[in-house]
């Protein structure tokens, strides 16, 4: 598996999004197990999940504390995974999404994130939402401060604008990890986040890059380019799409949502896929 970077941290180039196997319509745990493990078994060291990734109220975390012990029970050498989790974007059991970016609360939500996951401070915790009630610098020291106290290893952001990142940059002394925001074939508003993240070297870590989960099995449908390059390649759209983030640039480090071990085995592929400059013309 080729490798990424963020900050001092080498990742497999595709991630492994875990929402899909914790919200509405998730699979049976055994499920989810067997598809992380395909994930491990593939090379792929960076998992992206959150303690929103939940249904009902009473279980905060079940998808944090689902990839813990999946990566537990493997039985391999873990020590190169990147666990990333995310605070500050909740969900009170209803199928609603709220946000809290209090710094007493997020520091608070990190805690228990931190002992959901285990070890002795999070990989990469980052800020999942803005909050329009709190000042963004308010909800960004907290970020320092969980940097500063150990409790976090890396800090980034999710959901951010370009005055935000640099606002974040500045505020961590240089020290913001990663972005992580919506970008996909259908979703492309983020290129001047992308950009920016590009110039200051930060990772950009792009959510539903297939288009989500009620699309992302379409992508060949809605897309024709891609399904055109696949046919040509002999792979799945899916996979074309992923090489395409890639080749955006060398700071995207795409996580594709996958709740079926076969899923991901089929994600894995774009690593080894460099587009051509026709092809990249052609999917725009």
């Amino acid at each position: 598996m080729p490798t990424r970077m963020i900050a001092d941290r080498t990742v497999s180039t595709i991630g492994l999004g875990g929402m899909p196997m914790s919200i509405e319509g998730r699979p049976d745990a055994a499920r989810s197990v067997a598809t992380i493990h395909a994930a491990l078994d593939e090379g792929v060291t960076l998992f992206d999940t959150a303690d929103a990734y939940h249904l009902h109220a009473d279980e905060v975390g079940h998808n944090e504390t689902l990839i813990a012990g999946a990566i537990a029970s493997w039985g391999g050498d873990t020590s190169d995974v990147l666990v990333a989790t995310k605070g500050g974007h909740l969900r009170p059991g209803d199928g609603t999404w709220y946000v809290d970016g209090r710094p007493e609360y997020l520091k608070k939500a990190a805690e228990a994130s931190l002992a959901r996951l285990g070890g002795d401070a999070i990989g990469l915790y980052q800020f999942h939402r803005p909050d329009p009630a709190v000042p963004y610098a308010d909800s960004i020291g907290a970020l320092v401060e969980l940097l500063d106290a150990g409790t976090i290893r890396l800090a980034g952001i999710s959901n951010a604008n370009v005055d935000q990142i640099r606002l974040a940059q500045e505020l961590l002394g240089g020290r913001l990890a990663s972005v992580q925001n919506q970008f996909s074939p259908a979703f492309r508003s983020s290129e001047p986040e992308l950009e920016l993240c590009t110039e200051l070297g930060i990772a950009f870590i792009p959510w539903s890059p297939l288009g989500g989960i009620s699309s992302a099995a379409r992508l060949g449908e809605r897309f024709a380019p891609f399904q055109q390059v696949a046919a040509d390649r002999g792979v799945s759209p899916q996979v074309v799409c992923l090489a395409w983030h890639l080749a955006k640039s060398p700071v995207v480090i795409p996580i594709p949502g996958a709740s079926r071990p076969e899923s991901i085995r089929d994600s894995v592929h774009a690593a080894g896929i460099t587009l051509t400059s026709e092809e990249l013309a052609l999917l725009g």
